[in-house]
């Protein structure tokens, strides 16, 4: 019996990995004032970052307080090192009333979904 719980267990959180882990399935185009936010850790970001992209770390609660002063109006597209801190920060904005927020998932898949560099 406990090993059927932990294969169970192990199941689900192999699903909910590979859920956050899901690129957008269609390019992605950037325009000029669209706002480009890596929420990973900043030595994460120091190692390679979309070129443009602000660091706001999720797990720091950076994000958290800065959401105050992120414009309402404004295009996001947010991305971390494999979709799950990202999926969180897109909902974290999306429930203080940002409405064009784009989860890209993982840092990988940003480049490749927008086709702008990773640059240290």
């Amino acid at each position: 019996m406990p090993r059927l719980l932990h294969a169970a267990l192990g199941a689900v959180a192999l699903s909910l990995t590979l859920v956050g882990c899901a690129a957008p399935a269609e390019p992605v185009t950037v325009a000029d004032d669209t706002i480009i936010i890596d929420v990973r850790t900043p030595s994460e970001y120091a190692d390679g970052h979309l070129d443009g992209a602000l660091s706001y770390d999720l797990n720091g609660g950076q994000l958290a307080a800065s959401m105050d002063e992120l414009d309402a109006d404004a295009e996001y597209l947010v991305y971390c090192a494999s979709g799950n801190r990202s999926s969180q920060a897109v909902r974290m904005m999306a429930d203080a009333g940002l409405t064009d927020v784009t989860d890209l998932g993982g840092v990988a898949h940003a480049a490749e979904a927008t086709g702008l560099p990773i640059v240290r």
